[in-house]
């Protein structure tokens, strides 16, 4: 065999190959032609190679947390408040300013004590309209002379405090913005009991940071959480909550706010608390506005009863009075000119019904007169000793109440 022959194909051979080629080129034109696209697409698509790359883009989303999902959602819309009040002092200084002193020792010897000092604050916040209304705590920004948002991507703001609510510890300011980031409202009758939680805020001057818990009880009392001066029933969760993150936003795991992380307990650990989204809801308009949010008060210090708690009572022979063995709220203390006093309840009472449903807990009571208006007469149940007595009693507003 010549070595022409070994290096160059037949001319056969090549006719073959130009042959295959165009035959394949043919067909493939009139497959496009016949079928449908998304055939042509599906059978691509199904190629050893697309699923791998796809199999790889899934792992990917697979890897990524709900949290980081939720944060991504909210996080641009949670802000940091800082706030800056000026306390004045009332200290005297007579040994200071004793001219004999002074003459005597010199006019530079001894320092004056300031008359007033600037007290600084941190909190946290979220946007709730695309034009600036933000939502936090009340004692955030209460008595503030200056207030200065920061969003998370460094600009700030002059914050205007547009409206308080002291007993709901809410408040509302407004910045000068367009287009700004927005936090979506949840719903908090929804929560349940060990649902997810995630707290985003600025605690301790670390910003933008996020803690994860879950939802560990609901409608805790203001008592119970160790804040009687509120007219809340809180959101309790584990997700770690710092002097910092107040006003910031509690999440559920869809990056829905449902709650204003508010208070923490100081003695434990993995306790903290927020003002219901709801509670919110329902005033963060009128706060918008500058109204003042009414809330009825009676007047009186109660304990609920039960009648363990007041055969151990009726034990004691320092007690300053014999209480009815019997399930009710016991009447603890009168604040003078209050509603109580007036519709002539007095201390030692056990208040049994309210407009005709009976009472057993102090948290029952609480939340009958948060849902009265404020002059609406509201029928009181009593049994003071051996008598029952019905008292009409005319709720007032909480914020006009005398203080002691």
């Amino acid at each position: 065999m010549s070595v022409s022959k070994q290096r160059f194909p037949p001319l056969r051979q090549i006719a073959n190959y130009v042959f295959t080629a165009l035959l394949s080129i043919a067909l493939t034109l009139l497959a496009v032609r016949v079928f449908p696209t998304p055939l042509i697409a599906n059978y691509l698509v199904n190629t050893p190679e697309v699923q791998a790359v796809a199999s790889e883009v899934q792992s990917d989303d697979n890897n990524r947390s709900f949290v980081t999902t939720a944060v991504n959602r909210v996080g641009p819309a949670v802000v940091r408040i800082d706030t800056e009040r000026t306390i004045a002092t009332n200290y005297p200084d007579p040994f200071f300013d004793d001219p004999f002193f002074r003459r005597f020792f010199g006019e530079d010897i001894f320092p004056r004590l300031p008359q007033e000092y600037h007290l600084r604050g941190q909190g946290s916040g979220f946007i709730i309209d695309r034009n600036g209304m933000i939502l936090t705590n009340a004692h955030v920004v209460s008595g503030a002379d200056t207030v200065k948002v920061t969003l998370k991507d460094g600009r700030s703001f002059r914050g205007d405090v547009r409206g308080i609510d002291e007993p709901s510890d809410l408040a509302v300011v407004k910045i000068d913005g367009q287009n700004l980031p927005t936090a979506p409202l949840g719903n908090s009758q929804s929560v349940q009991v060990g649902d997810w939680a995630i707290a985003v805020g600025n605690p301790l001057g670390l910003d933008n940071t996020v803690t994860l818990g879950i939802i560990s009880t609901l409608n805790r009392s203001s008592a119970q959480a160790g804040i009687p001066d509120k007219r809340l029933d809180f959101i309790q969760t584990d997700a770690a909550i710092n002097p910092g993150n107040s006003g910031g936003p509690l999440l559920n795991a869809r990056g829905e706010v449902i709650g204003i992380n508010t208070a923490i307990r100081a003695e434990a650990q993995g306790i903290g608390f927020a003002i219901p989204i709801d509670k919110a809801k329902a005033i963060k308009d009128a706060l918008a506005r500058g109204e003042k949010i009414p809330h009825p008060y009676i007047g009186i210090r109660m304990l609920t009863l039960t009648p363990e708690l007041a055969k151990q009572s009726n034990r004691d022979p320092n007690t300053p009075f014999t209480v009815p063995e019997i399930r009710g709220v016991l009447v603890v203390q009168v604040m003078p000119s209050s509603p109580a006093a007036a519709a002539g309840l007095r201390r030692g009472d056990v208040i049994v019904e309210i407009d005709g449903k009976p009472v057993t807990t102090a948290e029952q009571l609480q939340v009958a007169v948060e849902n009265s208006r404020i002059g609406q007469p509201l029928r009181f149940q009593v049994q003071r000793g051996e008598q029952i007595l019905s008292l009409t009693v005319r709720p007032g507003e909480l914020q006009d109440a005398p203080r002691l």
